[in-house]
């Protein structure tokens, strides 16, 4: 079923009185298994726990077992270091890495976890979102993440409008990451969701914006490369 739903549309569909439907809907959220993905029209989806759980059922692979052949033929064909990450609410976590052979190169351990709107592969992941869910994202301003900058929301809105239009998302040195550029596409489900990111993330001294559409073709590529693993899964 396409995400977000409304409790309207679950009772429907499920035959089941829409008071009983919240009540279940509050307790998996409770959980861990659902969030609320617009709270203006009170609709609701799946987390980072049940896409994981999911993906194992079918295939015996989580995401980063599915994902990592694809990291790392991008990262051999870039000598550069590529991130996966998923989105878990507003928060964005990296779940693989694979890193550059060269000297100098952007480290960025599994497992952390920063604001989805304060990454490139957030914005990338928001401009495949309905405009309801990316204004609650950006309902609030982060003013400071980790001594840097990040965008306000209005610089925001017109990234996750650019990367709209180009199919991807760049940061060259002007988020969390200073003197990092790194250009990001969203993972999708097969609904069509996006629910993960792609992210090659290169040191700005190395970065070269003449290869920027070529090393963004590549980046897309990987990203539906994945995106079709999961729907075979």
């Amino acid at each position: 079923m396409r995400q977000p739903i409304g409790v309207s549309e679950l009772a429907r569909v499920t035959q089941i009185p829409k008071s009983s439907v919240q009540r279940c809907l509050v307790t998996l959220q409770q959980a861990g298994w659902l969030r609320v993905v617009d709270r203006a029209h009170a609709r609701w989806g799946v987390t980072m726990k049940v896409l994981a759980i999911g993906l194992r059922g079918a295939g015996e692979q989580d995401l980063r077992d599915l994902a990592v052949p694809v990291i790392k033929r991008l990262a051999a064909e870039t000598d550069e270091t590529v991130q996966l990450g998923l989105r878990d609410g507003a928060d964005y976590v990296i779940v693989a890495t694979q890193d550059s052979t060269q000297v100098v190169r952007v480290f960025l351990e599994v497992g952390t976890r920063v604001p989805l709107r304060a990454t490139s592969a957030g914005a990338a992941i928001m401009s495949r979102l309905e405009p309801a869910e990316v204004d609650e994202l950006l309902e609030h301003d982060l003013k400071e993440f980790a001594q840097s900058p990040v965008p306000s929301s209005d610089e925001l809105r017109e990234e996750i409008a650019r990367s709209a239009r180009r199919g991807y998302a760049l940061n060259v040195s002007g988020w969390f990451r200073p003197h990092v550029a790194s250009i990001a596409s969203a993972i999708t489900d097969p609904s069509g969701r996006p629910i993960a990111g792609l992210t090659l993330s290169v040191p700005q001294m190395r970065y070269d914006e003449a290869r920027e559409e070529a090393l963004a073709q590549l980046v897309v590529t990987a990203a539906d490369e994945i995106g079709k693993l999961i729907s075979s899964a």
